[in-house]
């Protein structure tokens, strides 16, 4: 919420996501940044396939976004990210909201 309140809606999701990132840290929170999400193929491994936003604490993925609308394919895109990587809680946060609040999906596996 402090990072909309700041910056407010419009942006790139590239600039919610290094401040987000910025905050979380600054708030004492394990995150990590861009956390590369393998996917195995028929018994091949792509080790490149999905990159997540963000992850805190090893355990709750952060999907960021700044669109008009959530559509469900950006839903999807977030329970495939949970089912690779075997975290079970998701946030999908659209930035482009006038109210943060209403902008954020919280996602189970």
């Amino acid at each position: 919420m402090e990072v909309h309140r700041h910056l407010g809606a419009g942006l790139l999701e590239s600039v919610y996501e290094a401040c987000l990132y910025a905050e979380l840290q600054r708030n004492g929170l394990a995150v990590q940044r861009q956390v590369r999400i393998p996917l195995i193929y028929k018994g091949l491994r792509l080790p490149l396939a999905y990159s997540a936003d963000l992850i805190v604490a090893g355990s709750v993925i952060l999907e960021i976004k700044s669109v008009e609308i959530v559509l469900p394919v950006h839903k999807a895109q977030l329970l495939t990210y949970l089912r690779l990587s075997g975290c079970r809680i998701g946030l999908l946060m659209n930035f482009n909201e006038p109210l943060l609040k209403n902008g954020i999906h919280r996602l189970a596996m």
